[in-house]
């Protein structure tokens, strides 16, 4: 017998179950809206494509061979993979499953995306969130060719024309001169920029626009860039330089309050900040799963808003609200 022909049809197995379970075709056909002649028809079918006998007629209704015992137990399993195959797709409807991949620059990977991620895997604990950590020109290339759903992080200028990206923009962040708590430096009331030169540094790599700003701003002041120098973007290395060393590096003001080992020099850096957000392609279909982890980006930046005061230290205007203007969006502040 060949089952795969094409002739066996999901209500065959629907039925075969159903007779074995209620002990009859009556009764089978009442539990599934049928009339008595179609299930008694489809039975006679189902029989004609096993081309054995699956069921013995008694008077008190009806017993399954040993033919259709085996059968059932196949036609339960066909079933309940159906209906498990159901449950997943509407989990993927739903963004209970499935998998949304992130990309991450320096100023996302610290405080905002970690709280983002812990808020979206309490309340769905089966969808799977991955993390990869990159810069720009890495990041926005797998953006744009469908590798990564979103990227948090620094975002810049709005994209020009034709760069189908869509950025939002979340809060504004303090980019600090760090050190290790003890360090030298830190004593000296009076520390400055010029001050800073006589100690290695860590800077950001050339493809940053941090790297640009403090670039700019060390040609501003009239001073040439540290000679005595790491390049890096990994905060887990940077730190662990700056806890072993007298460098001196830029890291975001949050993830230096979270840190009792490291200390922020008190020298103003103007110039030097941040503003943090998400990329998406602008051209892409957000899935449930990436609108899920959006929502609590959104409540976590609100969080941190509150306590963050660059307008204040900087006489800027807070972030504006309002909704997106062509390709660029800011969230409202709250």
């Amino acid at each position: 017998m060949e089952l795969l022909d094409g002739r066996l049809k999901f209500r065959h197995l629907t039925l075969l179950v159903a007779i074995v379970q209620h002990g009859g075709v009556a009764r089978a056909a009442e539990s599934l809206h049928l009339t008595q002649p179609a299930a008694t028809r489809t039975l006679r079918e189902l029989e004609a494509i096993a081309d054995l006998p699956l069921f013995v007629r008694e008077p008190r209704g009806m017993r399954p061979t040993v033919y259709g015992e085996a059968l059932v137990g196949h036609a339960r399993a066909v079933i309940t993979e159906v209906r498990r195959a159901g449950e997943h797709l509407e989990g993927l409807r739903q963004g209970h499953e499935g998998t949304v991949t992130v990309g991450t620059l320096l100023a996302g990977t610290n405080v905002l995306l970690p709280r983002a991620v812990a808020r979206l895997k309490r309340e769905r604990p089966r969808l799977t969130v991955v993390v990869r950590e990159g810069t720009l020109d890495v990041l926005h290339p797998a953006l744009l060719g469908g590798e990564l759903d979103m990227i948090v992080g620094r975002v810049g200028p709005a994209p020009k024309e034709g760069e189908r990206l869509h950025q939002r923009m979340l809060y504004r962040e303090r980019i600090m001169l760090a050190v290790r708590a003890g360090h030298p430096l830190l004593a000296d009331p009076a520390a400055s920029l010029t001050g800073t030169l006589a100690y290695p540094w860590i800077l950001p790599v050339d493809q940053t626009t941090l790297r640009q700003e403090l670039s700019a701003l060390f040609v501003e002041r009239g001073l040439a860039l540290p000679a005595d120098r790491v390049e890096c973007t990994s905060i887990l290395t940077m730190r662990a330089l700056l806890l072993q060393t007298d460098m001196v590096a830029l890291l975001p003001e949050l993830v230096l309050r979270d840190d009792e080992r490291l200390a922020a020099l008190p020298v103003e850096l103007p110039s030097v900040g941040r503003t943090v957000g998400t990329t998406e392609a602008a051209h892409r279909t957000r899935t449930p799963a990436l609108q899920a982890l959006l929502h609590h980006l959104d409540e976590e930046a609100a969080l941190l808003r509150g306590t963050l005061n660059w307008g204040a230290v900087h006489g800027t205007a807070p972030m504006p609200a309002g909704r997106h203007t062509g390709e660029t969006s800011w969230v409202p502040t709250r």
